[in-house]
């Protein structure tokens, strides 16, 4: 049986208890930021640091406590109550390479996913005081105020943000962006850059940047994205085209650009 669909009072809720969740995981993650923090690899060669694993825990434990019943899936501690119909999915450093080296870009993500779909999102900026929030039919929030994608709709007018761009080959090998169309997107574009993470899907949504791209994904990196952008007016995918934050990688647009990014990704010229 599937779960019912919230109602638009009870979405609300659920998004401000995300909100509060994503800033009192934030406050704790600022602790340790900018303090010569180290970081451990874990098996997948990712980072993580006691930061992360402490701000997972804050969330959990808040989410534990108001709804017992509801699945959680985190990068730190893994899942339980895979089966519930509601699921929490939280990433508690999103940018952990930029956050022990003190650069202020990191994120705390929190997500609602129901069924197959993220309802709820949440990417808390602790170091720059910001948070880009969004649910279903509620539109994406910047700091409070609404706020959409940019209208820009050409490429040579719009900015451009990959996190691994000065590897375009090794990126186009193993996570299938066709070269050619990723040099034609990078030599069209007025501005590329490397905002990478949360930090660059957020500047799309919130009308600074048009395009994002990120090869490699998992769902903690992507489940907040994907209201985030849609709410905003935006289009999520996968590399593949494909409206998914289980994709295992994330292309974020404005509408007026989406066609002709993706169209270049996969290899046709548009």
């Amino acid at each position: 049986m599937s779960a019912p669909s919230p109602s638009p009072e009870e979405l609300r809720d659920l998004l401000d208890f995300a909100v509060e969740i994503a800033w009192l995981a934030g406050q704790s993650t600022l602790a340790h930021f900018q303090s010569g923090v180290r970081a451990e690899t874990k098996a997948d060669r990712s980072p993580v640091t006691v930061a992360d694993r402490e701000a997972e825990r804050i969330l959990r434990t808040h989410i534990e406590r108001q709804f017992p019943g509801d699945g959680i899936i985190g990068e730190e501690y893994g899942t339980v109550r895979e089966e519930a119909q509601r699921r929490w999915i939280l990433d508690p450093i999103d940018g952990t390479r930029s956050f022990v080296r003190g650069v202020p870009l990191f994120g705390v993500l929190v997500a609602l996913e129901i069924g197959e779909d993220a309802v709820v999102g949440v990417i808390r900026f602790p170091a720059l005081d910001e948070t880009v929030c969004a649910a279903r039919g509620l539109g994406c929030r910047w700091n409070g105020r609404l706020v959409r994608v940019s209208d820009v709709a050409t490429l040579e007018d719009a900015a451009v943000l990959l996190t691994e761009a000065a590897r375009p080959e090794r990126i186009s090998a193993e996570y299938g962006m066709v070269p050619a169309g990723w040099n034609e997107l990078s030599a069209r574009a007025c501005l590329v850059r490397t905002w990478g993470d949360c930090y660059g899907h957020a500047l799309v949504a919130t009308g600074r940047a048009e395009v994002m791209i990120d090869p490699r994904m998992a769902v903690w990196d992507c489940a907040a994205l994907r209201p985030v952008i849609e709410e905003a007016g935006g289009v999520f995918t996968d590399l593949c085209g494909a409206p998914t934050h289980r994709g295992g990688s994330a292309v974020s647009t404005n509408a007026a650009l989406a066609r002709t990014v993706r169209g270049l990704l996969a290899g046709g010229r548009l």
